[in-house]
């Protein structure tokens, strides 16, 4: 019952959120997240936990304001996501600005595949919506979930924004040798790749403390010799920012174990600089850090809802075998 409510949710999302006013829509998905914000649920705690981390000095009444920044910067990926089918590429180029595209278009140019990795910060459907505009379709990966025609919603969703989208399970095919192939053919791979989805993780350090991340952009960087360009995105006023960061290289020293662990830590760094400067769009509602996880429990598990909502996530978990 509870995965065919959260199926007929996401379903009217899309199918009534296209056909309403853009300030209408605004102004409704603000005030589901003051909705949400004020209730203080579980998903809103862990929100404002994850967020001590980021600014350990803030005092509640600040880190109140800034859990409801969050919250509405949440939703607005949210409300856009449901309006970008209808959204023209001229709005989507106006709209989206980044930073740093000639280092994917020179690697790309070069004949080199590139694996763009990404945290969950502001709008990564929208961003890939972007690069696809710009001439660059693109591979990613989502976990499967239940009910499993909102999974085929989602896929037809990016399918239908330029985007490639293989299973992380289930599907009969062999994921990684699929991101391989298209990185040795020259083609883009992009990873939302801060929360792991397995427990097959590498440790890192994240704001001070140690956490988990998916080691597959690192391992396919090294098993491809494609460029592994970290990118972070924000929200300022009406447009989406983001930068795409230096290239993250295989160091010359250590085993593959070794190098990778260095290279997602590389990873790990930049992300935390450009969480630092815009915590607000971090959309971290889920437990992330290993002290906050009851024993035996997944950073992927959850609820129906919590399930759903990892399906916006183009998965980068369990790609470093």
């Amino acid at each position: 019952m509870k995965d065919r409510l959260v199926y007929w949710a996401y379903a009217l999302g899309w199918a009534v959120l296209k056909h309403l006013p853009e300030p209408v829509a605004r102004w409704l998905f603000d005030r589901l997240a003051d909705y949400a914000w004020r209730r203080r649920g579980p998903r809103v705690r862990q929100l404002e936990a994850n967020l001590r981390r980021v600014r350990p000095g803030l005092h509640e009444a600040a880190l109140r304001r800034l859990s409801r920044a969050g919250m509405r910067s949440y939703l607005r990926y949210w409300m856009e996501s449901f309006r970008l089918p209808v959204w023209s590429r001229e709005r989507v180029l106006r709209d989206v600005q980044v930073g740093g595209y000639e280092r994917i278009r020179e690697a790309l140019d070069s004949g080199r595949g590139v694996v763009v990795a990404l945290p969950h910060m502001g709008n990564w459907d929208l961003a890939g919506t972007w690069i696809a505009q710009l001439g660059h379709p693109f591979t990613t990966v989502a976990e499967r979930l239940k009910p499993e025609r909102l999974f085929d919603r989602f896929v037809e969703f990016r399918e239908g924004q330029g985007m490639e989208v293989l299973a992380l399970s289930g599907g009969g095919a062999n994921v990684i040798g699929t991101l391989a192939r298209r990185l040795r053919a020259g083609k883009l791979v992009c990873l939302v790749g801060d929360r792991d989805l397995s427990e097959a993780g590498i440790e890192v350090s994240f704001f001070g403390e140690v956490t988990r991340m998916p080691a597959g952009p690192a391992a396919l960087a090294q098993r491809t010799g494609a460029a592994l360009l970290p990118a972070t995105l924000w929200y300022d006023g009406p447009v989406l920012r983001g930068m795409i960061h230096p290239e993250v290289p295989v160091p010359e020293e250590g085993d593959r174990k070794a190098r990778t662990l260095a290279m997602t830590q590389a990873i790990a760094d930049v992300w935390q600089q450009g969480i630092s400067e815009h915590p607000q769009d971090w959309h971290m509602l889920q437990k992330f850090w290993p002290a906050d996880l009851p024993a035996r429990e997944t950073v992927g598990g959850g609820s129906a809802a919590g399930r759903a909502d990892a399906a916006k996530e183009p998965a980068a978990g369990a790609s470093g075998t």
